[in-house]
């Protein structure tokens, strides 16, 4: 089922809005993947192959772009924004494995996930090595400043994650909390990996706050829009099935808006097949009718539009270039996937 509300937006305009910011950094980007590959290496075997598994699955580097985009906004011209740049990819990688593991997931990005081909335990020890080869990383580049940004993050990150395990299967959860966790899983690192490039800079800490709440709000922004895409038929084109966080019983902004604007009737079909599990043929086309009757995806979309606003907000205090071209260009990329 199609996304109610959808605009005649053509794919290609869609693959161009990031196509400018990948053009303007390909061989710092390029350097960031050579980064990764020498830092996944290790003697024993399995530690490279796993972790080439979900490397090798892509996607597009969206955050290590977004710190190289960021360190060439503010004009730097050292190199310390590569290596960190894998930081900000390392650590992401390992939240990927992680999170796969914690929700079951059978899936990612379209190919087995590393837990479904390897196993639980595999993937998580993995997931801890690369976490501590991205600190390894940090602690080369030296700055405390640095270190404090991203070890933050980690923790915010990790949080988020234990606060999405106590609100899991619970429809009574508000639009706040959340916010509040997508705000941690998945924003903070979006607004770390934005705020270093102004830091490696030695920019002043106004720059650096402007570059930090552009990520965040891009973060949730982005979200938002996954939040979207798994009712839509949109996201089978995205590597993943259609009703993934339905079956899991995840609480997402769509449902969270749809459970709050039902009738009891409808309150009782979300608590059985989200907080029960109890889920029979035909429930996934039940939950997409119900969405559409109350325009939850719709106002999930323009929840994300807003938070895009705010990003592009952000960078009003930097001078009109090509990299703050690109990174106004983002936005549009993150939110129009949904369509």
């Amino acid at each position: 089922m199609a996304i109610e509300g959808s605009l005649d937006v053509n794919g290609d305009r869609v693959a161009k809005s990031l196509d400018g910011l990948i053009t303007l950094v390909k061989d710092d980007l390029e350097q960031v993947n050579r980064t990764i590959v020498d830092h996944m290496h290790s003697p024993i075997a399995l530690i490279p192959q796993l972790a080439g598994h979900i490397i090798a699955a892509g996607g597009k580097r969206l955050r290590p772009v977004l710190t190289l985009a960021s360190a060439k906004l503010v004009g730097y011209e050292g190199d310390r924004h590569v290596k960190l740049a894998a930081v900000i990819e390392l650590l992401h990688t390992a939240t990927l494995l992680h999170d796969d593991v914690v929700d079951e997931s059978e899936l990612r990005r379209g190919r087995a996930s590393a837990n479904a081909l390897f196993g639980n335990q595999p993937s998580v020890l993995v997931g801890d090595f690369l976490f501590s080869r991205s600190f390894e990383l940090m602690v080369e580049d030296g700055s405390l400043a640095v270190l404090a940004i991203l070890s933050r993050a980690s923790a915010v990150i990790a949080e988020g994650e234990v606060l999405q395990l106590i609100t899991a299967n619970d429809t009574e959860t508000t639009v706040e909390s959340y916010l509040q966790v997508i705000c941690s899983k998945t924003a903070a690192l979006f607004a770390a990996a934005c705020r270093i490039g102004a830091v490696v800079a030695d920019r002043p800490k106004v720059e650096e706050d402007a570059l930090a709440a552009y990520g965040l709000s891009l973060g949730i922004a982005f979200q938002l829009i996954d939040d979207a895409l798994d009712y839509s038929a949109r996201e089978a084109e995205l590597g993943k099935t259609v009703g993934d966080d339905f079956r899991e019983g995840k609480i997402t902004l769509p449902v969270i808006h749809a459970f709050h604007a039902g009738d009891e009737e409808e309150k009782a079909f979300w608590r059985r097949c989200l907080e029960k599990l109890e889920q029979e043929d035909g429930d996934l086309e039940r939950a997409t009718a119900l969405l559409a009757k109350h325009g939850s995806v719709t106002a999930t979309i323009q929840h994300a539009r807003q938070y895009g606003e705010e990003a592009r907000s952000a960078l009003s205090i930097f001078p009109d270039c090509p990299a703050r071209q690109a990174m106004l260009d983002v936005i549009d990329f993150c939110i129009e996937r949904a369509y």
